[in-house]
Formats: C-alpha cells, structure tokens, sequence
C-alpha cells in the first residue's frame, strides 16, 4: 500500500483523540465502581478497558488513511495492549501507570545504542523534517535519549507519590508538554547545524 497524506486535523485527531479521551472518560467515571463476574472494577480500570479498543481502531483507521505507521505507534499500540491487559487482567492500575517508563526506556535505550556504534538513529525518523550535519544529529541524539530518561523517572516519581488523578493529568498533559518544550528549546542546535542555512 502507497503512502499517502491526510489532512493535519485528521491525523492529529486520530493520534491525540484517544488519550484525550481517556483523560475525560476519566474524569467523568473516576468515582464510579462497576461489578462484572463478582469482581469490582473502579473507574480507572473501566476505563482502560475502553482505551484499548478505541487506540487500537484509530491507529487502524490511520494505518488505512496513510498506508503506514510510525514505529513509535506501533510499539505504543504493542504496549497499550500488553500493559492495559495487564491492568484489566489483574484490576491493578499498576500496569498501564508503568507503560510510559517502559515506552521512554526503551526509546532511550536505542537512542544509546546508536550513539554506543555511533550512529544517530533519531536522524532516520526526522532527517527529512530536519535537514541537519551529522554533529548537530549526533548532539540532538544524545540530549533526545537523556530526554527519555529523565521522562521515565518522573513517570515514576509521580506514580508512585501521587494520586491516580493527577497521574493521568500529567501523563495526558505534562510528558506531551514536556516533549514540545524539549524541541522548541533546540532551537538554537538546529539552526546552527542546519543544511539549509548552508545551502543558502
């Protein structure tokens, strides 16, 4: 199937829909409790029940628009059903709470690896939208991976203090905030490494 584009409205409603979703359906069911084969399941729990089906048709429905996804939506998708499972499984909340460690972790680690066999690995993903030198790809690599960490470990520091919440409130609102800050403030990084300056 060929690539193909959609409208930008389209594609962010499809990508940032369900987890605002998430976060209303929350706010709306936190406090209600719901019975099913003698077990009781909180609101948290039910609605995690409703995500993973809902993150799972959008990013089919994406997939079908633009004949592709990202490996980020793929590994995301992976991990909402391995982790929201878990958590409805189980009925501990746990699960989908640690799901942003894993996913930062994990992107951070192959960010390293790259750099370890130095190579800039991010720069496959976005040299096409930055047009950077090999220095500049090699310095954003290195701060994107310690980006990563330093997400994972408040993921966990917030879990594991403070109610559940504010958890989804930071999970649905900080760590995207947190990433756009991050590449509005390298600024600087890629307008001096980048190959269209030069090529003017």
């Amino acid at each position: 199937m060929s690539d193909r584009t959609v409208a930008p409205w389209l594609k962010s409603t499809l990508e940032l829909g369900p987890v605002l979703g998430f976060f209303v359906a929350y706010l709306w069911l936190k406090d209600e409790t719901y019975t099913v084969g003698g077990i009781a399941y909180d609101g948290f729990i039910a609605v995690t029940a409703i995500f993973i089906p809902v993150i799972l048709l959008s990013m089919a429905i994406l997939w079908r628009l633009t004949g592709k996804l990202s490996p980020m939506q793929v590994l995301t998708a992976v991990l909402v059903i391995v982790f929201g499972g878990l958590t409805v499984w189980l009925n501990d909340e746990r699960f989908l709470k640690v799901k942003p460690t894993i996913i930062n972790l994990i992107l951070g680690g192959i960010l390293f690896l790259g750099l370890f066999r130095s190579k800039s690995l991010l720069s496959m993903v976005l040299s096409e939208a930055l047009p950077m030198d090999e220095a500049g790809w090699m310095i954003l690599t290195r701060r994107m991976a310690w980006f990563f960490v330093a997400s994972a470990v408040a993921n966990e520091l917030v879990w594991r203090t403070q109610s559940t919440e504010f958890w989804v409130t930071f999970e649905t609102f900080a760590l995207p905030g947190a990433m756009f800050a991050f590449f509005i403030s390298q600024a600087g990084l890629i307008k001096r490494h980048s190959l269209e300056d030069d090529a003017t």
